[in-house]
């Protein structure tokens, strides 16, 4: 079989895949070990029965940061019916599905409550009938920012930073990918309210869509710039932030916020629902949350004050 054929085409181009999520790994392990000041991550590789495996890098208890997860993974399988129905795609006509999918997650809890907490992945899946032919391919992922003090200015850092990133790309993206992580980052459980400020999100965004135009390598070139944006969109935030007093009030009120953050990422987060449902490595899965967290009954926050300000700014609106 040439190299140009079959399973060598979709062997090459995962094997090109999963060597940029590696490399992204690594550029933001190292980006965030130099932004925390001090603090060093720890690494867990870890197999998965079904197929494939990951490598978890987790720092703990740093100088700028209480808890930072980075996570790459490449798994592949059969894709059980509740995975494939949440998943989307082009599944196989006939006979089981099998999936391939790869990427790089991260969540980023600084012990500051002046500081934001930031998610950002970046993945690929494929979809493929029993006998390995491509059925679906696609990229997903994105960036949100969630505050807990209302810092406007943080929220407009961190949005142009995104729209320049995506401009780069297709005057369309910044617009549509915003609005659809304005939608999809809320806690319907609690009458739609947003876990932050937004940022953008995407999911099947294929090669040569009509609505972009963009063949695989330009696509593929974007989602790595999505990885990269981070120096430009919130490393000014932490270094403008690093060093604000705060007290009790604050740290009390970063805590609640956490729990919301919890809430969202238990309850509707697609990554997670898609992990368990895969038998990925739990603590993986579940490296998203943070070290501490609060439930308080029913809180209510005086008019003006900065938790009611804080509340007030999570309304979706345009931040560049």
């Amino acid at each position: 079989m040439s190299p140009e054929s079959g399973s060598s085409v979709s062997d090459l181009r995962r094997h090109q895949i999963a060597s940029r999520m590696e490399g992204l790994h690594d550029e933001l392990t190292a980006f965030f070990t130099r932004l925390d000041e001090g603090g060093t991550f720890r690494e867990d590789r870890w197999e998965r029965p079904g197929g494939g495996g990951g490598v978890a890098r987790v720092l703990s208890d740093g100088i700028t940061f209480e808890k930072a997860g980075i996570n790459r993974s490449v798994v592949m399988g059969v894709l059980p019916d509740a995975a494939a129905q949440r998943l989307g795609g082009v599944g196989a006509a006939t006979g089981t599905t099998h999936f391939f999918a790869t990427g790089v997650s991260l969540v980023v809890h600084p012990r500051s409550p002046m500081i934001p907490t930031v998610h950002l992945n970046v993945r690929y899946f494929e979809l493929t009938d029993e006998q390995g032919t491509l059925t679906d391919s696609w990229f997903g992922g994105g960036t949100d920012l969630t505050p807990f003090y209302p810092h406007e200015d943080d929220a407009h850092t961190f949005h142009r930073g995104l729209g320049a990133m995506c401009d780069r790309h297709h005057a369309t993206f910044y617009d549509h990918f915003k609005a659809w992580c304005d939608r999809y980052f809320v806690n319907t459980h609690r009458g739609n309210e947003a876990r932050g400020v937004g940022g953008i999100f995407f999911d099947h965004l294929r090669a040569n869509d009509p609505a972009h135009g963009l063949d695989a390598e330009a696509v593929a070139l974007f989602v790595s710039d999505v990885a990269r944006v981070l120096p430009a969109a919130y490393e000014p935030i932490v270094t403008r932030r690093r060093d604000t007093t705060y007290g009790e009030p604050e740290r009390t009120f970063q805590l609640v916020r956490r729990g919301r953050y919890v809430e969202f990422n238990l309850v509707h987060d697609r990554g997670t629902t898609f992990g368990l449902q895969t038998n990925a490595r739990v603590e993986s899965v579940l490296m998203s949350l943070p070290p501490l967290a609060m439930w308080q009954y029913a809180p209510e926050y005086a008019e003006g004050s900065f938790e009611a300000r804080l509340i007030a700014m999570l309304a979706p609106r345009d931040w560049r």
